[in-house]
């Protein structure tokens, strides 16, 4: 990591995980003093206590400690915003998220040759992900899981009925989007869940309980279903309007989305940490590269 960043010569590092790489990337900055901003985009604490039972209270104190000396943490949500204010995180900034509609768009629906209602979950197949709560429910149709995971043996053995088709990516996911009639988030931990926004843009209507994530990106608009009974959201979803679907999602832009970054990394330091030409440093444009774990 050291390497890494010394090679890249920044003036400011955005921290994108609290996992190895952030640790050793934190690490480095705090030693050499280079500012950096940190993004909060799962509820890691959450995560831990339904992997391992490890109490979330321990494992917040460690983020705050984490997340502490950044100029700015960025969520993506105000829902997510007021509960790390809750708990006692300060320097919060807004980050949202945007969906790439050239890609994700109506498709033909044949794609997928199955009894319908099709059902569909994208995502990782793992206990924190709620899966369970999805291929439990008894209705009519077919259930269709993206993805794969640790879960994935154990809930095919249970769930034969099932079509656990793997991962998928470009084109292929986006069909697989596009041919589903309602797509089903059962997560009770995202922060944002951008899978929301890649089925809107393809006109399907989403199904999910009402929880941070899904109350921020659907909330009251009539593009489906938030409910705690999550086969009565599947139904009452399925009746929602296609195109509101599309139109809500381009409300997404990822042209806003790298403004905020921008605004919530700026203005940063032109020639302390790594100098280089001036022409490079003192332009009054950022370079900035992007990159997710």
């Amino acid at each position: 990591m050291e390497r890494t960043i010394e090679s890249f010569r920044p003036c400011v590092v955005h921290i994108a995980t609290e996992g190895p790489l952030g640790l050793a990337a934190r690490s480095y900055c705090v030693k050499r003093g280079i500012p950096f901003t940190t993004a909060f985009h799962t509820k890691f604490a959450e995560y831990v206590n339904a992997r391992s039972g490890f109490p979330v209270g321990w494992t917040y104190k460690m983020l705050r400690w984490f997340h502490k000396p950044a100029r700015a943490v960025m969520v993506a949500t105000p829902t997510v915003e007021d509960q790390l204010r809750g708990r006692g995180f300060d320097n919060i900034r807004r980050w949202s998220r945007g969906v790439d509609t050239s890609l994700f768009k109506p498709r033909d629906k044949d794609f997928l040759n199955l009894p319908r209602p099709i059902q569909l979950y994208v995502g990782r197949v793992a206990v924190e992900k709620n899966i369970e709560a999805f291929l439990a429910i008894k209705n009519d149709g077919s259930k269709v899981v993206v993805g794969d995971g640790p879960q994935i043996a154990q809930l095919s053995r249970k769930y034969p009925d099932v079509h656990f088709v793997g991962v998928k990516q470009g084109e292929e996911l986006a069909q697989h989007f596009a041919a589903a009639d309602v797509f089903v988030f059962p997560s009770l931990t995202d922060t944002f869940g951008l899978v929301l926004l890649e089925a809107l843009a393809c006109g399907v209507p989403v199904a999910a309980y009402p929880v941070a994530g899904p109350l921020d990106v659907i909330g009251d608009a009539p593009v489906g279903c938030l409910h705690e009974d999550l086969g009565e959201a599947i139904a009452r979803a399925l009746q929602a309007s296609p195109s509101a679907c599309i139109a809500h999602a381009e409300s997404y832009s990822w042209e806003s989305g790298v403004q905020q970054f921008l605004a919530n990394i700026w203005p940063f330091p032109t020639d302390k940490f790594f100098p280089g030409p001036v022409s490079e440093r003192k332009s009054g444009k950022a370079d900035v590269s992007l990159a997710a774990e």
